[in-house]
């Protein structure tokens, strides 16, 4: 299901933030885009995607399989400034703009943990129609669903 966007209506007013990518804590787009705007990270998982390898970030579609990420509850009084900036980064223009590179869309993420998970719907970057087509040809899968970038762990 896709949202429309901002302001579309109370139940999509202030959705946390699904990342799989350059927004994972330890990764460089973490510190310059979250520092300070985050007030709740924790582990979670898309179902029904494929993640691909892109030119030093990931790109996830749907698909069948698993992407496993952070989800990220923005801080109080910032929420407008934080999907802003990510939309920014993303290069969404809006809802089915030719040039995004990627697609903001609502879906349900799961929330593994010993209190029994469960789920939650979450804004999700995923790639927009074009960047889909020729993944889908050509990209290079992430058998995993873990995106990487190759840093030693602890690092």
């Amino acid at each position: 299901m896709t949202t429309p966007g901002p302001g579309s209506g109370p139940a999509d007013a202030e959705l946390p933030f699904f990342v799989y990518g350059t927004l994972l804590p330890g990764e460089p787009n973490h510190d310059l885009f979250l520092r300070g705007r985050t007030a709740g990270e924790r582990p979670a998982v898309l179902p029904r995607a494929l993640l691909y390898d892109g030119p030093g970030y990931p790109y996830a579609i749907e698909g069948h399989g698993r992407v496993h990420g952070t989800l990220l509850v923005a801080a109080p009084g910032v929420y407008g400034e934080l999907l802003g900036l990510l939309d920014h980064l993303e290069e969404f223009l809006g809802p089915g703009h030719p040039r995004n590179l990627y697609e903001r869309v609502v879906r349900e993420v799961e929330l593994p943990g010993a209190d029994g998970g469960g789920s939650v719907r979450a804004w999700v970057y995923l790639a927009a129609t074009a960047v889909t087509r020729s993944l889908r040809t050509g990209g290079v899968l992430i058998p995993e669903g873990r995106w990487i970038t190759g840093r030693a762990p602890g690092d």
